[in-house]
């Protein structure tokens, strides 16, 4: 088989399909133990105040409910500490606790 130039090889090709091929071969470098990426820990709280998550934002349970896409009767629930939110909602409640401005406009787009 002829030899071909790189130009030739990506012809036809999206910048999107490179970055997503360059992307499999590292993590195929990773598997074989060939490559290591950074890694990090995150230590959720096993349990969050989400009234005063809620509150703090300075939001009726109404408002923050629509505006994070939370059943309102879900989040009624986890104030009055008849349920507990799991790990994912308990992520998310950090999340907007932090920085809910980022938050309602990563939502809004």
């Amino acid at each position: 088989m002829p030899a071909r130039d790189s130009r030739s090889l990506n012809k036809g090709r999206t910048k999107l399909g490179l970055e997503l091929e360059a992307a499999a071969r590292n993590v195929l470098a990773h598997l074989k133990g060939e490559k290591t990426f950074p890694t990090r820990r995150i230590v959720l709280p096993d349990e969050v105040d989400v009234k005063r998550i809620r509150t703090s934002a300075g939001m009726t349970q109404i408002d923050f409910a629509r505006a994070f896409h939370i059943e309102l009767r879900t989040l009624q629930d986890w104030e009055q500490g008849r349920r507990k939110p799991d790990a994912t909602s308990r992520a998310y409640l950090s999340v907007i606790q932090k920085n809910k401005n980022a938050v309602i406009e990563a939502l809004n787009n």
